[in-house]
């Protein structure tokens, strides 16, 4: 009896060519028949679910509005860092709703509890499970949007490409998601004051026509009780003011305002960033324009810088007393061919008015058949105030992540101190927990 190979199409294998293995296909034994088909390789697909952040500080956050809470995974934590859920809180509270009559009513404690990662006080090196419990939700605020959709909210889009969302609450389109990058840039944020004395601030700067006039907040020297003196977080007292009075017009007439969030950061360890696609500002710019309603992105001179010319926006180069190579001017914003340089990192964050105003609007149902909808639930009338602690958590995940890119490959050997300096220069040594 004669017997057969027979070799299997291999990943979806095509038909083979006649030209192909000429000699095999000649080959005739009465025995045996052999049919050789060529292999070929399946096309590798990778499926980015959006959910995870950074490349070597890496975080995850889950859940939604409405669940059962929300929180955050950091992976790529440096082992003994002394780290408890008090050094989360504090930035959680600054983020969290129902502080002010500027910001939602809903009231939610956000207390955060670590349950991993954490061990007789220090990370392990292993992923930090952080997790805050929804508390506060109404389920029957948001009957209307299973039906219609709200006018630039998420709801048509993730329709759009899920075929499915989750109703309450807006699911991951809230932000309420934004609770895991707090929590996860509280980390971020302990490490680089631990290890170069970096610090991360943010303030609003603007709300709607009420705008901060240049220079009147010296950013060498302005501090963290300061923004936080008053609800909208601006450090200028009569500023701060107008802009509340900006945002209680439109509160009580149902309606919501835009703001910009500035944000620095000082003490920013030089050659942060890679040359090309890696930009540090364009690592930024991904990073604060993924919060929830930004629109806008702006680093040192921004826009303002075309209408100059180079002779003015130049940033001339001197030494100072220390023998230091610095700026004379910063209009490039700490950050030149995409690296930092040392100097202070500033940037601005536009945000859009609050998309859910309680006052009718034109839309549409999932049937396609318009209606008039009235939104409700509790909302911020504007979200810059709230938004000044995740600008902060965005901004110093980039650069955790930067720092820990920048060791690994140019520090990992001794640096050229001509050219170079310490990543930690002019701050004590980091020393880590001892267990």
């Amino acid at each position: 009896m004669a017997s057969s190979i027979i070799c299997k199409p291999f990943l979806r294998a095509t038909k083979p060519n006649s030209s192909l293995y000429p000699d095999l296909q000649r080959l005739h034994f009465p025995s045996l028949r052999i049919s050789i088909k060529p292999r070929t390789h399946k096309k590798l697909q990778i499926q980015a679910a959006g959910s995870t952040f950074g490349n070597y500080f890496r975080v995850t956050t889950f859940g939604e509005s409405n669940g059962g809470g929300v929180g955050c995974i950091v992976d790529g934590c440096p082992p003994r860092i002394p780290l408890s859920e008090a050094d989360l809180q504090g930035d959680l509270d600054r983020r969290r709703p129902g502080q002010s009559r500027v910001t939602t009513p809903r009231k939610e404690t956000d207390t955060c509890r670590i349950y991993s990662g954490v061990s007789e006080g220090v990370t392990t090196g292993t992923p930090i499970h952080v997790l805050v419990p929804n508390t506060d939700h109404r389920e029957q605020d948001y009957k209307e949007m299973s039906i219609a959709y709200r006018p630039s909210h998420a709801d048509a889009t993730y329709d759009m490409k899920y075929g499915v969302r989750a109703v309450q609450g807006g699911g991951r389109s809230s932000a309420r998601e934004t609770i895991g990058r707090v929590a996860s840039g509280a980390i971020a944020k302990k490490i680089l004051k631990q290890f170069s004395g970096t610090e991360v601030l943010a303030y609003v700067s603007q709300v709607q026509q009420v705008l901060l006039p240049d220079g009147s907040v010296d950013h060498d020297t302005v501090t963290l009780d300061q923004i936080e003196s008053n609800i909208v977080r601006c450090p200028n007292p009569e500023y701060a003011e107008k802009m509340i009075a900006a945002i209680d017009a439109v509160r009580i007439k149902g309606d919501s305002v835009g703001g910009v969030v500035t944000c620095i950061v000082r003490n920013a360890p030089r050659g942060l960033g890679s040359p090309v696609f890696d930009k540090l500002e364009a690592e930024l710019a991904k990073a604060v324009m993924s919060v929830p309603a930004s629109k806008g992105f702006e680093l040192g001179s921004g826009f303002s810088g075309a209408f100059l010319t180079g002779s003015e926006h130049n940033d001339e180069f001197y030494t100072d007393e220390h023998g230091r190579i610095r700026t004379r001017t910063n209009r490039s914003g700490g950050i030149q061919g995409g690296i930092s340089n040392g100097e202070i990192i500033n940037m601005r964050v536009a945000f859009k008015p609050t998309p859910a105003i309680s006052r009718k609007q034109h839309t549409v149902t999932r049937e396609k058949k318009e209606i008039e909808l009235l939104v409700h639930g509790r909302h911020d009338p504007c979200v810059a105030p709230r938004a000044v602690p995740v600008v902060e958590a965005m901004v110093a995940l980039v650069l955790v992540d930067q720092l820990m890119a920048q060791y690994a490959q140019c520090n990992l050997f001794p640096i050229n101190a001509e050219l170079q300096e310490p990543l930690s220069l002019g701050f004590p040594n980091f020393e880590p927990a001892m267990i």
